[in-house]
C-alpha cells in the first residue's frame, strides 16, 4: 500500500487502472464515521490547501477524517492514487465556458480559460507540483483540455501549430501563477501582507546606494510601483501579458507558412 515511483508504468495511473472505488462504507470498529470517496477527496484538497504537499500524509488525512489509516486504503491503493484523484478534484473548480457558442469570440473564451487556470493554481498551490508528476487525465482535467483545443481550433491556426500555441499560453499562466502562489505563501509564513513585504524590500534596497547606482532601471521601477498595491499590479501585468500572448498567436496564424520558422 505504500506509494512508490510509478514512472514508465502508465497503467499505474488511477485513471487507467480500470478500478471502481466503493461509493460508501460504514467505518470499521473504532472509526466512528462513515466514509466515501467524495468526503476523502474533499478533505484531502482542504488539507493540501491549508498545509501544503510537504506536510500531507495518509496518517494526517485519517486523523482529520476521524478514522484509521487502513480505512482510507479501502478506497485508494496508495498515496499516489489519492493525489492523482485530488488533482482532478481541484481542477473541477475551473469553470469551463460553453465553447460551443461560436457567437463568443475565440479570444474571449481563451481569456476565460486562462483566468480559470490561473485561479486554480493560486487557490491550490500544490497543484503546480503535481501536474508534471501525474498524467492529469481525469474527467475534469480532460474537459478543460478539450475546451482549450476546441477554442484554439476556431482561431484559424493550422492543426500542427495548435499545441504549440496552447503551450505558449498555459506555460505562461503556469509560471506567472506558480510564482504568485509561492510569494503569497512566503508572505503568510512571514506574517506580513504582500504590500507590507514589498514596502520593506523597497525601503531596504533604496537605502543601499550601491543598488541605486548600479541598477538604475530597477531602482526607478521599484520606486514607481510603491503607490500601486501588489494585487492591483499583478492583475494589470497578467492582463497585459495575456493579451501579448494572444496577439502573438494571431501574428503567427497570419504569417505565411514559410515564414513561421524565422
Amino acid at each position: 500500500m505504500a506509494s512508490g515511483d510509478r514512472a514508465g508504468d502508465v497503467r499505474a495511473s488511477v485513471w487507467l487502472a480500470g478500478k471502481t472505488a466503493p461509493r460508501r462504507r460504514t467505518g470499521a470498529a473504532g472509526d466512528g464515521a462513515a466514509l466515501d470517496l467524495p468526503r476523502i477527496l474533499a478533505t484531502t484538497v482542504r488539507l493540501l490547501d491549508a498545509e501544503g504537499l510537504a506536510k500531507f500524509s495518509m496518517r494526517r488525512l485519517a486523523t482529520e477524517l476521524g478514522v484509521t489509516a487502513m480505512s482510507v486504503y479501502w478506497y485508494v491503493d496508495n498515496k499516489d492514487d489519492l493525489l492523482e484523484l485530488a488533482l482532478d478534484e481541484a481542477n473541477a473548480d475551473m469553470a469551463v465556458p460553453d465553447v460551443s457558442d461560436e457567437s463568443v469570440d475565440w479570444r474571449e473564451h481563451l481569456r476565460r480559460l486562462a483566468l480559470e487556470y490561473r485561479k486554480s493554481l493560486v487557490v491550490h498551490p500544490w497543484v503546480a507540483q503535481l501536474v508534471g508528476r501525474y498524467l492529469n487525465i481525469g474527467p475534469h482535467s480532460m474537459a478543460f483540455a478539450d475546451a482549450t483545443l476546441s477554442v484554439m481550433r476556431r482561431s484559424g491556426l493550422p492543426q500542427e501549430d495548435v499545441t504549440g500555441a496552447l503551450s505558449a499560453l498555459f506555460q505562461f499562466v503556469y509560471g506567472f501563477s506558480t510564482i504568485e502562489a509561492l510569494h503569497q505563501e512566503h508572505c503568510r509564513a512571514a506574517g506580513v501582507s504582500m504590500d507590507e513585504y514589498y514596502q520593506q524590500v523597497a525601503r531596504a534596497l533604496a537605502a543601499r546606494e550601491e543598488f541605486t547606482a548600479s541598477y538604475q532601471e530597477s531602482a526607478e521601477v521599484l520606486q514607481a510601483q510603491q503607490d500601486v498595491s501588489v494585487s492591483e499590479r499583478r492583475e494589470r501585468e497578467f492582463a497585459f501579458a495575456l493579451e501579448t500572448v494572444i496577439a502573438g498567436i494571431e501574428a503567427m496564424r497570419d504569417r505565411k507558412p514559410g515564414d513561421r520558422d524565422r
